[in-house]
């Protein structure tokens, strides 16, 4: 028996957490804050390490064989050509940014050349949008970068004493802008077009692979993003998809081969094991329950949720467009949300609250049409976040989402996938393990929902919910 641990720097902590090398389970764990005020979108990359000091503290990494980094996605460390930083890391969604992908789409000639060309359209948040950023705004800073990183290729650098090899892998590599998950390689035409000039840029390596030895003999695994991670601690192959529930929605599914999507509503992400995550993100999910929730003046979602199940599945005729801070999918970034179907009989709040639910899972049921559009195959659903947990949520998922609906317990899973790829990397430095199949982890505890006689049903309100998008915004999804 080996242990090994994952590392999990997220946008606000530092999650570490120990595990057992044959089975994944969690042994010991350590958490810290990082050493700031809120999530500002430029952050010194030292923060990160003082917050992973102080999460290993009391001992916690004794007799640790090997490290798996995963870390927030989308930001990027400007690097000088003696390996300091240029200025703070660029980090998180970063709406300074939004002009400066729109000048990139048009660079390049349109979203479809985009998505031919990296599988990706740029968005404010991506790296390199904000390399055009940096460009227009800070000239000099932009003049002086020679080394581009992201946050766990920093981080892995870091712990591996700053070595004259900078790696990456192609989960992190798939989110920048300017690597193609279809072909497998850098786009260094693209880094020009954003920077003004060609940078260095980390060797992209396998899944199995490792990034180096510390001078302690701590074997240090490829690292991966945020997202990858937490696919690869949940288990999910092909046939599996998660619908992250936050403020805004996400979708994301395993996929043999990488999609172009020229409508932009597909980013077409690799993942940690040498398969593809195509994503789909909606701007309305959880934003939807906590407007509704005050407008009928109810403490939380919980109250939110009791009121919606005195309602029943279609809510009386109630739709609600949940497009409140307009929509990326359908793309209409302008519009407000709508609420449709208004009688004497369902002016009720316990009907509206029901509407809110139903309007919210039917927009990620719109997401998840768009993948399946695309040939992706959905068996089984993994739904994820506190409102997850909600009996509302759990009692019209299955039926609108037409599959078995996979609840899994609270954990800190993009931890356990690093330290998951790091028993990984481990088991084929000692010839143990094969470089492509991943250990075969004990899946996550969860509660499983089957749609089962609600079928019917709940294939009725999703028909109700499109008739009225097409009806409001006719053609959304041929755009």
């Amino acid at each position: 028996m080996g242990i090994v641990a994952g590392l999990d720097s997220s946008p606000e902590f530092t999650r570490i957490v120990v595990c057992d090398t044959d089975t994944g389970a969690v042994l010991r764990q350590g958490y810290a804050p990082h050493p700031m005020e809120g999530r500002p979108s430029d952050v010194d990359p030292q923060a990160w390490l003082l917050s992973l000091g102080e999460a290993a503290g009391g001992g916690l990494l004794e007799g640790v064989q090997a490290i798996g980094v995963a870390s927030q996605q989308n930001a990027v460390v400007p690097l000088d050509a003696q390996g300091n930083t240029v200025r703070p890391a660029m980090v998180g969604g970063d709406k300074r940014a939004q002009v400066a992908a729109a000048d990139l789409v048009d660079a390049l000639g349109g979203k479809e050349a985009w998505a031919q060309a990296v599988g990706c359209v740029p968005q404010a948040a991506r790296p390199v949008t904000k390399l055009r950023w940096l460009a227009k705004n800070e000239p000099e800073n932009a003049r002086r970068t020679a080394v581009l990183l992201q946050a766990h290729d920093w981080l892995v650098w870091q712990l591996l004493g700053r070595p004259v090899r900078r790696t990456t892998d192609r989960g992190g590599a798939s989110g920048t802008g300017y690597w193609s998950a279809a072909t497998g390689a850098y786009r260094p035409d693209l880094v020009e077009l954003a920077l003004g000039h060609q940078a260095m840029l980390p060797e992209v390596i396998g899944p199995a692979d490792a990034a180096g030895t510390t001078p302690e003999g701590l074997l240090i695994s490829a690292g991966t993003g945020e997202t990858m991670a937490a696919a690869f601690g949940l288990g999910i192959g092909l046939g599996d998809a998660v619908v992250s529930l936050g403020a805004s929605g996400s979708v994301m599914a395993v996929h043999p081969e990488a999609l172009a999507d020229q409508t932009g509503m597909i980013t077409s992400l690799a993942d940690a094991t040498g398969m593809h995550l195509p994503v789909v993100t909606t701007l309305n999910a959880v934003r939807t329950l906590r407007g509704t929730a005050e407008l009928l003046g109810l403490p939380d979602l919980e109250s939110l949720s009791d009121l919606a199940m005195k309602s029943t599945p279609g809510a009386h005729g109630l739709v609600l467009l949940p497009y409140l801070e307009g929509e990326r999918t359908p793309n209409l970034p302008h519009t407000a949300g709508t609420l449709a179907g208004l009688r004497r009989e369902s002016m009720k709040p316990e009907h509206l609250a029901r509407a809110a639910f139903e309007g919210m899972l039917c927009g990620l049921a719109d997401a998840l049409d768009v993948l399946r559009g695309r040939g992706v195959e959905v068996r089984r659903i993994f739904l994820l976040g506190p409102a997850a947990e909600l009996p509302a949520v759990q009692a019209s998922a299955p039926s609108l989402f037409g599959v078995q609906v996979v609840v899994p317990q609270p954990a800190d899973y993009t931890a356990i996938g690093a330290a998951r790829q790091a028993a990984w990397a481990l088991g084929v430095s000692q010839g143990t393990l094969d470089p492509r199949t991943p250990p075969a982890w004990q899946g996550a505890a969860a509660q499983v929902l089957e749609p089962g006689e609600e079928l019917a049903v709940g294939q009725a309100v999703r028909q109700q919910f499109t008739a009225v998008r097409e009806q409001t915004h006719p053609g959304a999804f041929r755009s």
